[in-house]
């Protein structure tokens, strides 16, 4: 048989403890075989408080429920039952080194490997609860090769498997629960966070875990606490000291999540910590073993992967108080339990007794009928030890000689020959959990995220919300479901806040604020063009350039494309105008046609005046190119045709102005250019004019012509369709000659406003000429300033405006006179006009 020795938790108990294990072993062949399991428990209740001895007692109750389970499995372990011990250290590693070198000696001799009188063969050792435990009994274990199984320590150096060889762990690796708090923070956008810890060496590492991932998610820490660290038997006024310190420091702080850390000593600091707080505690220790409190309503804590074990809780409810001395272990629980007494095996003070009746269904407030996290990985520890012991006593290569064919003859099994099959142990246990180590010798199960409900009667319910799941994909190893959670009732079922300011709402960024932790920052918006989706943006992205951003800046929509349609009402007004003036011309055309023998149609140079008002109406029909969506014809016409057509207007304008002021110049007597006037001057000056501003245009095509563009940038939320002008040289170019013949135009004609003429035909064009200008000088800037269809629609009204001022005011007195004063188009009275005029 295997006997899982448990040596008692005093030396008032310990023979008890001992007869209550041989009355559970179950003899199957001549000799005597066990494995030692080295248990942590402190069952002291002045130091730990009931309910800390109550969660311990459970750990001991698991025992006695797994040994069952084992031994009535018929299929583990055939013809070999198990039993147990357990020792005390009384939280001190003078004690641990004791007991452990207790269990390689002899009887109560302490001398390692002299064990001659017992016939316990031992082959694997379970504990401890705590990582200061597990590495003092691992320092001397390992010297043996002892295979030793730590279901409560999360020391991470213990993975280092060249510094502990032989040792395992029924909980998961350290750093995947740290990832689990920084992802729990995460996911509730909390960054302003209090640390609680003990100081020890343990601890230091956790503070230096935690707060370099904290850095590194951009995580901030308000406060950390540290509390002296006591052990066993100690006095803990220092501590209680501390807290008090410590306590005015928590009610001040902004922080709302506080992240707690420590082993079953940490309950000493509950009675000191304020309300309003959402506390998070690390799996090092049983949360349940605390003092409960309401305080701790819609607390997290992290807790080592676990599922329900129904046939416990049966069995918790169908224990019964023993009536032999050999029955203690539950006697002492039953009294703690229930605060009444035996005669058998007096523990609790209390002036009842214990009748035997009791259920412990009646007391489930206080003690939690459910395995709990840590009971669940001793359960998994010890089912580890017998699934590698069964493998090893199966295989072939262990097959040992027996005498009779059934019975072991000598069993020669090392502890060191047990490692092979623990490494390589994997089965599923009775809650269907599959149960392994990885390459560390650790569990490859996870973390469960526990959210507790603190009632007013002291009672709690806790329930899983969330997992850290090691095997799941990855981005999927941590999972939260938030309508599960019972947040405090200060918060009114509320997620809480915790940050150093108000969160930054999306359209704004984070400004860091020098000297202070990186989660205190200002709030500044946007800048032009650039959005935030995000709360607590750290920096603002830039649009793409077919999108824009909304007011609030929080998302690109996309731009709108513009340009001048002829649907709009700024290009329908503009459209009227242009048609209204070219009919004008076309009328004024044709009245100059019929009246074509008319003096003042004669008077007028009659070819130059027509190609003149053709061109007038050329320059008003150039606004349609303006006009609609931009194509690669019309922005090839656009400038220059117009440039051509508008040259041809001005340059006879110019003819029209030189031929007045040269025929009244020779009229004086003895004048040199009588000859120079006439047809074959204004033919020289518009041709030659138009060729020059068609060269222009011509290298302007060849060169770089203009082409349609799409305009992203020049106005917020609008995709402008336009014509590019491709060389702006070119383009300003034909404006500047253009603007040449205006103002050569211009000064002629003021310099001959004064020559006596019936229809002051100099005084007219020198009047349209000013207008011209004054509306193309100011063109320029304002072209330059406007945007979109704006911009076109500027240059359309310039061409309409200047070209209607040299249409009035030319024309209109000599249509006026035409049609409505026919006798003032005479022969005699033009001669009378000119010579009143002289």
């Amino acid at each position: 048989m295997v006997d899982f020795i448990i040596s008692p938790v005093d030396n008032e108990t310990r023979k008890a403890m001992a007869e209550f294990s041989e009355n559970h072993q179950l003899l199957t062949c001549h000799e005597h075989l066990s494995s030692d399991v080295f248990y942590r428990e402190a069952l002291t209740e002045s130091e730990l408080g009931i309910y800390t001895m109550l969660k311990l007692h459970q750990h001991i109750l698991t025992y006695l429920f797994i040994i069952e389970e084992i031994n009535k499995n018929p299929k583990l372990l055939p013809n070999i039952s198990l039993g147990f011990h357990v020792f005390d250290d009384y939280f001190n590693n003078q004690i641990t080194y004791q007991n452990t070198i207790n269990l390689l000696s002899s009887g109560d001799r302490r001398i390692p490997n002299y064990r001659c009188e017992r016939q316990d063969h031992l082959l694997a050792i379970i504990g401890g609860l705590t990582s200061e435990t597990s590495i003092a009994m691992a320092t001397v274990l390992g010297s043996y090769k002892i295979p030793q199984i730590s279901y409560g320590s999360f020391a991470p150096e213990l993975s280092d498997k060249f510094q502990y060889p032989f040792l395992y762990r029924t909980v998961p690796n350290h750093h995947l629960q740290l990832s689990g708090i920084v992802q729990l923070l995460l996911h509730f956008q909390w960054n302003w966070i209090g640390i609680i810890s003990f100081e020890n060496e343990a601890e230091d590492y956790f503070l230096q875990s935690i707060t370099a991932l904290f850095t590194h998610h951009d995580i901030c820490t308000d406060f950390i606490l540290r509390l002296p660290y006591m052990t066993f038997g100690e006095k803990h006024d220092e501590l209680i000291f501390t807290q008090t310190m410590h306590y005015e420091q928590l009610i001040k702080s902004s922080a709302t999540v506080v992240v707690i850390s420590g082993d079953c000593y940490a309950y000493l600091f509950y009675p000191f910590i304020p309300s309003g707080k959402v506390w998070i505690s690390t799996a090092q220790w049983d949360f349940t073993a605390a003092y409960v409190s309401e305080k701790f309503h819609g607390a997290f804590s992290f807790s080592v992967h676990s599922k329900e074990v129904p046939a416990f809780t049966e069995f918790l409810k169908n224990m019964e108080l023993g009536s032999t001395e050999s029955d203690c272990i539950i006697q002492r629980f039953w009294q703690s339990i229930f605060t009444c007494w035996t005669p058998i095996c007096i523990y609790a003070i209390s002036n009842s007794k214990c009748t035997g009746n009791e259920k412990l269904e009646d007391v489930s407030e206080h003690f939690e009928l459910s395995m709990s996290a840590q009971s669940y990985s001793i359960y998994n520890a010890i089912h580890v030890v017998a699934h590698a012991l069964h493998d090893m006593l199966s295989s072939s290569s262990n097959d040992r000689v027996k005498e009779n064919g059934d019975k072991l003859n000598r069993w020669n099994q090392q502890p060191w020959e047990l490692h092979p099959y623990l490494s390589n142990v994997r089965f599923n246990n009775s809650a269907t959990d599959e149960v392994f180590f990885d390459k560390n010798g650790e569990s490859a199960t996870g973390y469960d995220i526990i959210n507790w409900s603190i009632l007013r009667n002291k009672t709690f319910t806790k329930m899983q919300v969330g997992r850290m799941d090691p095997q799941a994909p990855a981005g999927k190893k941590f999972k939260i479901d938030e309508n599960l959670i019972q947040w405090g009732t200060q918060f009114k079922q509320k997620i809480p806040t915790s940050t150093c300011n108000e969160h930054c709402s999306p359209g704004y960024s984070k400004v860091v604020l020098e000297k202070t932790p990186i989660c205190c920052y200002d709030c500044l918006s946007c800048t032009e063009g650039t959005i935030s989706k995000q709360t607590d943006a750290k920096t603002c992205e830039q649009c793409p350039v077919n999108v824009y951003p909304n007011k609030q800046k929080t998302q690109c929509i996309p731009k709108v494309i513009t340009f001048l349609s002829y649907e709009e009402p700024l290009a329908t007004i503009l459209v009227f105008f242009a048609v209204l003036f070219s009919l004008m011309t076309l009328l004024i055309l044709g009245i100059f046609i019929k009246y074509s023998n008319t003096p003042i149609v004669k008077a007028n140079n009659q070819e130059l005046t027509y190609v003149l008002l053709i061109t007038l109406m050329l320059c008003f029909l150039c606004s349609f190119l303006f006009v609609g969506r931009p194509g690669k014809i019309s922005c090839l016409l656009q400038q220059t045709a117009f440039g051509i057509v508008f040259t041809m207007a001005v340059s006879c304008v110019l003819a029209k102005t030189i031929i007045v002021l040269l025929a009244f110049m020779a009229t004086k007597p003895g004048s040199k250019i009588r000859g120079w006037g006439g047809r074959r001057l204004s033919v020289s000056i518009v041709l030659s004019c138009s060729l020059i501003q068609a060269g222009i245009s011509a290298v302007w095509l060849r060169t770089s012509p203009p082409f349609p563009e799409l305009d992203m940038h020049s106005q917020l939320g609008y995709i402008i369709m336009q014509c590019n002008e491709g060389s702006l040289p070119m383009f300003y170019s034909s404006l500047v000659f253009m603007g040449l013949l205006a103002v050569a135009s211009f000064v002629v004609a003021f310099h001959a406003r004064n020559l006596p003429d019936i229809f002051n035909e100099a005084k007219f064009i020198s009047f349209s000429m000013m207008i011209f200008c004054s509306v193309w000088v100011s063109f320029v800037p304002t072209y330059q300033s406007t945007k979109g269809k704006y911009m076109v629609a500027v240059e359309i009204f310039s061409i309409l405006l200047s070209m209607a001022g040299l249409l009035t005011l030319i024309f209109f007195t000599k249509c006026y006179i035409i049609v409505v004063r026919p006798d003032l188009n005479t022969r005699k009275e033009l001669r009378k006009k000119t010579i009143s005029s002289e």
